[in-house]
C-alpha cells in the first residue's frame, strides 16, 4: 500500500534532515531541523498538490474552457472507477503533463497547453490516461511529498554552505559542510529515483488499459520526447525537484536507463507498450494505428 510507503518516506526524510541540521549545527541543529521537518510532514501531506499546481502557475480547466480535455478525462475516469479530478492547464509550449494530489479523492492533472496543441485526441487521451492511473495506483501522494522534501532538502544543503561563512570552522567543521553541501542535493536526487522509475512503467500498463490502446501511449511518448527537445519549461528549471512528477522528464531530453536518471529510458517505455499491444492485437505487431488530429 502506497499510505505505507509515504509514510516510511516521510521518516526516512526526517531522518536525512536531522543529519544534515547536525552537520550543519550539532545537536541544536538536528533539534531545529526535527521541528522543520515536523512541519513539512504536515504541510506536506495537506498542501504539497497545490504546491506543486502553483510551482507551476497552473489555472484551472472548466468544461467550459476546456471542453473536450473535460469530457475526454470524464469518459477515461468512468471507465477506470476513478472520481473525477481536478483538471489544470500550465501555459508552457513543451508537451508535457503530471498528477498530484494525496487521494483519488483529492487529485488533480496539469497539461500543459503545448501538449494540447501538439498531440493528437489519441495521444492526449492516452497521456491522460497515464496520469489518472498514477492517482489510481496511489502514486501521487508520494511522488509530490517526494518533490516538496527534495527541495528542501537541497536548499538545507545551500543554506549550510551560506550560513558557514564568517563563522569560525577548524578542518572538521569545513568537511562536515562541504559534506552537507553535496550530500544533500544527492540524498534529494536519490529520493526521487526511488520513487519515480518503477512507477512510470506501472502508470503506462495501467494508462494504456484504461485509454484503450497501448499504441496511442507509445506514440504520445515519442511526440512528447521530440516536443521536449529544444523546449525549455520555465516552471520545471525553476522547481527542478518537481521534475520526477511529469510524463517525460521537463529538464532536458536525456533518458537513458541508468542509476541516475529519474524516469525510465524512453525506448525501453515504448517497447514494453508495443509488446502490450502484440499481446493484445498480434495483428498490430508493427506498425501505429492511424491517430486523429484534435484539430
Amino acid at each position: 500500500m502506497n499510505y505505507g510507503k509515504t509514510m516510511l518516506l516521510l521518516a526516512v526524510m526526517t531522518a536525512l534532515f536531522m543529519g544534515a541540521g547536525y552537520l550543519l549545527g550539532g545537536a541544536w541543529g538536528a533539534f531545529e531541523a526535527l521541528i522543520v521537518a515536523i512541519g513539512l510532514n504536515a504541510y506536506a501531506w495537506w498542501n504539497s498538490d497545490k504546491m506543486a499546481l502553483r510551482m507551476h502557475n497552473a489555472r484551472v480547466a472548466t468544461r467550459q474552457s476546456h471542453p473536450e480535455l473535460y469530457r475526454m478525462i470524464d469518459e477515461m475516469t468512468a471507465t477506470a472507477g476513478l472520481p473525477m479530478p481536478a483538471i489544470y492547464v500550465i501555459d508552457e509550449d513543451q508537451p508535457n503533463a503530471f498528477a498530484t494530489g494525496r487521494d483519488p479523492n483529492n487529485a488533480a492533472v496539469a497539461a500543459t497547453t503545448g501538449l494540447l496543441k501538439r498531440l493528437s485526441r489519441d495521444e492526449v487521451a492516452a497521456v491522460m490516461a497515464h496520469e489518472l492511473a498514477h492517482i489510481q495506483n496511489c502514486d501521487t501522494l508520494i511522488m509530490t511529498v517526494a518533490a516538496t522534501f527534495a527541495g528542501a532538502i537541497s536548499f538545507l544543503g545551500q543554506y549550510g554552505l551560506i550560513m558557514s561563512y564568517g563563522r569560525e570552522r577548524n578542518a572538521l567543521t569545513g568537511i562536515l559542510m562541504i559534506l552537507a553541501m553535496f550530500l544533500a542535493p544527492a540524498a534529494a536526487l536519490l529520493i526521487q529515483m526511488t520513487i519515480s522509475r518503477t512507477r512510470e512503467y506501472a502508470a503506462d500498463r495501467r494508462g494504456a488499459e484504461i485509454c484503450g490502446n497501448p499504441l496511442w501511449l507509445a506514440s504520445a511518448l515519442r511526440s512528447i520526447t521530440r516536443g521536449v527537445q529544444g523546449r525549455e519549461m520555465m516552471s520545471a528549471e525553476k522547481y527542478p525537484a518537481t521534475a520526477h512528477m511529469f510524463i517525460v522528464n521537463p529538464l532536458s531530453g536525456r533518458g537513458a536507463d541508468n542509476f541516475f536518471a529519474t524516469h525510465p529510458n524512453m525506448d525501453n517505455r515504448i517497447a514494453a507498450l508495443e509488446a502490450m499491444a502484440a499481446e493484445a492485437m498480434p495483428q498490430q505487431k508493427s506498425r501505429i494505428p492511424t491517430i486523429r488530429r484534435a484539430r
